[in-house]
């Protein structure tokens, strides 16, 4: 029994060790289901926000848009979160400590529900109070809170499959969540496709498929683990409640979900003033980010893979792959952005298309104006993005939250003074401005994190 216990910790640590080989194979061979896996859902997205779009109108697409930025705060809580409870599991496999591994898995279970509960049940509370918040135009307010409603209720299930899907990947295996997410994209088409095109129940219809599929990924996760990974699956005293490595999981994750939130806020400072321009604003500002996050989620993929890599790293004590290992990746992140320029700058308009009929020439050309002014700021994004989840991989959560607040106050200084005097061009640089001044601050930080784990090296 015992052999075999060492032979499958012999095989997970064969397909999933990033300590070894060539760093930039490494990164490339994680971030590309990685990649893939985020494109699908934005794929999907697209196609939900194509199918409100033109077959219940603009007003429907702007109120499935107007709570981006508070679905950004919640469920950016959520996902940070649970990435970061995915780190001191990815640094105990690196240094082949797999009994703390799994203790790190049950505490992570453990921390999860309780946050996923409370969350949920304060954001329900919430909903009306934070439409408002928001300036929701009143013509598609009540659209806005059945969908806002129902996407709060699936907030147990996001944290669920972002939770197990990190452990996973925490391993090296970012494959079987990217098949997940196939699968879940599927599922969601084609219920959108039965409720909003069949039963006809407009948002509604849309907010249930979002819920349904995320309940199927995440069923899919904890079958994959107790079939295929059950090096991850606490066993006896593994399972016990352990105060330090809660505290380690709390130190990783809280810092890494408020990152996330306090950036929400100055989404949600962004979006309020981008809604009191009105309903066409409303759904070019919608339209312009479901292509955006297209685009952009390979940079944030770049940078999950890079968290994980660095974990790993960190905890086999190779400070020299890590540094190596971010080098290769801004190399990976300035080829990918030559790609984006060239896609998005001749055919933006087309694109926009997709989202609205051919009359609303307004709403594509302020949509597809948003589109340019960020793309011609994505290698400022890629730094931030490698940067951040490598300090995050790091172990040094709290600088990566600080981070987040650089975003906010840029953020919150477009909402108040350019939105404002620019109006529509104010909100095209909400992005670009932030993400220098994230930027500011990150590179420094990353050269202090690296000089400083060079001189102490690993203590998890």
């Amino acid at each position: 029994m015992k052999g075999q216990a060492v032979s499958q910790e012999a095989e997970a640590v064969a397909t999933g060790d990033m300590t070894t080989g060539s760093p930039m194979r490494n990164i490339v061979k994680f971030a590309i289901p990685l990649v893939l896996g985020y494109i699908l859902q934005q794929m999907y997205l697209i196609i939900d926000a194509a199918i409100v779009g033109r077959w219940i109108g603009v007003g429907a697409l702007a109120a499935v848009g107007a709570s981006t930025s508070v679905m950004f705060l919640v469920m950016g809580f959520c996902n940070g979160a649970s990435a970061g409870f995915a780190i001191p599991v990815a640094q105990a496999f690196g240094a082949k400590e797999y009994s703390k591994m799994r203790l790190y898995v049950a505490n992570a279970v453990r921390v999860s529900a309780v946050i996923a509960t409370a969350v949920t049940l304060v954001s329900l509370m919430l909903c009306h109070r934070i439409l408002q918040l928001v300036n929701t135009p009143d013509d598609i307010y009540q659209d806005s809170y059945t969908f806002l409603m129902l996407q709060f209720a699936a907030i147990p299930l996001t944290f669920g499959f972002n939770l197990f899907a990190g452990q996973i990947r925490a391993l090296g295996n970012s494959r079987q969540p990217f098949y997940f997410l196939i699968i879940s994209a599927v599922v969601n088409i084609l219920l959108d496709v039965v409720l909003i095109l069949g039963c006809g129940m407009g948002v509604c219809g849309a907010g249930i498929a979002t819920l349904l599929s995320q309940a199927v990924s995440v069923g899919l996760c904890v079958w994959y683990i107790r079939r295929h990974m059950r090096i991850l699956i606490p066993q006896g005293d593994e399972r016990r409640f352990d105060n330090k490595r809660t505290s380690i999981l709390l130190n990783n994750g809280v810092p890494m979900g408020l990152q996330f939130s306090i950036t929400g806020i100055g989404l949600i400072m962004l979006q309020s003033a981008n809604n009191a321009l009105g309903t066409t604003y409303v759904a070019a500002f919608t339209a312009s980010l479901r292509i955006k996050y297209l685009f952009t989620c390979v940079f944030e993929n770049i940078g999950v893979a890079m968290a994980t890599y660095c974990g790993q790293n960190l905890g086999a004590e190779r400070m020299d792959r890590v540094t190596k290992g971010v080098k290769d990746a801004l190399c990976l992140m300035l080829v990918y952005f030559v790609f984006t320029f060239a896609v998005i700058y001749p055919f933006a308009d087309w694109m926009m298309r997709l989202f609205v009929d051919s009359g609303e020439e307004v709403v594509v050309e302020h949509a597809a104006e948003f589109m340019r002014i960020a793309n011609y700021f994505y290698p400022v994004l890629g730094v931030l993005t490698i940067l951040r989840y490598s300090i995050q991989g790091l172990g040094y959560s709290n600088l990566s939250m600080l981070s987040g607040v650089m975003e906010m106050i840029a953020r919150c200084g477009v909402s108040i003074w350019l939105v404002p005097a620019l109006a529509w061009m104010g909100v095209c640089f909400g992005d670009p401005v932030a993400w220098v001044m994230a930027d500011i601050f990150l590179i420094p930080a990353f050269l202090w994190v690296v000089h400083r784990l060079k001189t102490v090296g690993y203590r998890g």
